[in-house]
């Protein structure tokens, strides 16, 4: 179980979400772990038990059915999840498609989706990464041209998180080619719609519990009040919601790492070799005391990172210096705790083997180490 005794940002209403939350996980979840990782997606009944308990999309509004809370709430239900082992694809719809329709939808758009979102019924994805367009959001080629009260769009997408499992996505694309990036808008795709094309779902190295698809858009025609927003105002969109994005994936950084952490500990301490407890060796013991430091740094760290959000005052720049920091460690950690494992952390029947295995992407979506540190060198 995640220890949160320490924490400061949390009150006596998050425990009893929190109590919640593991409830749900521990009866809905962690049962079905294995069969997750072996579908590759997370079955739709989990996502409706989800919108039964409360754990969608918390900070949406009442008026659209939501409870109406701030992100400490998001968060919890991800370090849980993260904790867990999961990668139910929560996050995107709690972290990100909710607050891009509830920020710029319509009012139309927001009756329609959210309270079915918040009830999961709806199951949402955002669709920006193409083939040859990864970080670097300017360089979609997906185009919507405008014929009449309409949009035709071509083009496709990979690498998208809930993309089997979406019923609606929201869809970057080119609206005014000739203007890069300002050129770009968002649209509110239903994914019955004729022209929209899913296809393979994609075989990774971890995180196999996450739905992860290529989709494809052959002359797709959506009316004009799919758009999300204002025509051409995408980008200044996806800059302003990149921080929340970044700071989610910090959040479950963080907790896989713990996860990852308590792994080694509970390993060492029963394992024996040469006539003690792996624990008791002294570079045993080094090595995890170096861990628990630097994990007792990223809670102080992200939870300042969090109450900052809330406030309204996480920039791009400490947003991505999260990303980057809480990644990082992830991939240490694991990478430590898997090696105090000996032979048994390289066997998949031990949870290190698929915390080692998942972790190595954090450091690649929602921008790479790499743009999370030409990010922050651009403001020195």
């Amino acid at each position: 179980m995640l220890d949160t005794t320490t924490r400061t940002i949390f009150t006596e209403d998050h425990a009893i979400f929190r109590d919640s939350v593991r409830k749900l996980f521990s009866r809905a979840l962690i049962p079905h772990l294995d069969e997750h990782e072996r579908d590759g997606v997370v079955g739709r009944d989990f996502w409706l038990q989800c919108g039964v308990a409360g754990l969608l999309c918390p900070t949406v509004d009442p008026a659209f059915g939501g409870p109406g809370l701030d992100f400490t709430y998001n968060v919890i239900v991800q370090e849980e999840l993260s904790y867990a082992g999961s990668h139910a694809g929560l996050a995107i719809q709690n972290d990100i498609t909710a607050d891009y329709i509830q920020a710029y939808g319509s009012q139309a758009q927001k009756q329609r989706y959210l309270p079915r979102m918040v009830g999961g019924e709806c199951i949402t994805a955002i669709a920006m990464t193409e083939p040859s367009a990864g970080s670097d959001l300017k360089a979609i080629r997906t185009v919507a041209r405008r014929d009449g009260d309409d949009f035709i769009i071509n083009g496709s997408k990979i690498y998208i998180t809930n993309g089997h499992n979406a019923d609606l996505v929201v869809l970057a694309a080119k609206t005014d080619p000739a203007r890069g990036a300002a050129g770009m808008s968002l649209f509110l795709v239903e994914a019955d719609t004729p022209g929209f094309v899913r296809g393979r779902k994609l075989d990774k190295i971890g995180q196999r519990s996450g739905d992860t698809a290529e989709l494809f858009f052959q002359d797709m025609r959506v009316p004009a009040d799919s758009l999300l927003g204002a025509e051409n105002a995408a980008f200044g969109y996806l800059v302003t919601q990149l921080a929340q994005e970044r700071l989610s994936v910090a959040v479950a950084a963080q907790a896989a790492a713990q996860r990852a952490f308590d792994e080694a500990l509970a390993f060492t301490r029963q394992r024996p070799a040469f006539g003690k407890r792996v624990l008791d060796f002294q570079n045993t013991r080094f090595v995890l005391a170096g861990l628990k430091t630097e994990l007792q740094v990223g809670w102080a760290h992200l939870d300042w990172a969090i109450a900052r959000h809330v406030a309204g005052k996480l920039d791009a720049q400490a947003a991505s210096a999260a990303k980057l920091w809480h990644t990082e460690l992830q991939g240490r950690v694991v990478d430590a705790a898997l090696q105090l494992h000996g032979g048994a952390g390289y066997m998949n029947e031990y949870m290190i083997a698929r915390l080692y295995r998942d972790a190595r992407v954090t450091r690649i979506y929602g921008g790479t180490s790499e743009i999370m540190k030409e990010v922050i060198g651009r403001a020195l």
